[in-house]
């Protein structure tokens, strides 16, 4: 029984349905590369503020403001 959980950071560009592509792209792979069964996949989406998400020691708030 695979169990993915995706951690993403939140905001305006993550729609349901982005969500839902995301996890039936996950079902596909598992199913093409593992031979999975699909209604054993089980796929949890984490949406962290970006606050609380850090990356090259800087919070993803401050990374986004130096690319702009």
């Amino acid at each position: 029984m695979p169990f993915v959980n995706v951690k993403i950071t939140r905001g305006p560009e993550v729609t349901r349905e982005k969500k839902a592509a995301l996890v039936a792209g996950i079902t596909d792979l598992l199913v093409d590369v593992l031979a999975k069964t699909p209604a054993n996949i089980h796929i949890v989406i984490d949406e962290v503020d970006e606050d609380n998400w850090g990356a090259s020691g800087l919070l993803v708030t401050e990374l986004k403001k130096q690319r702009a």
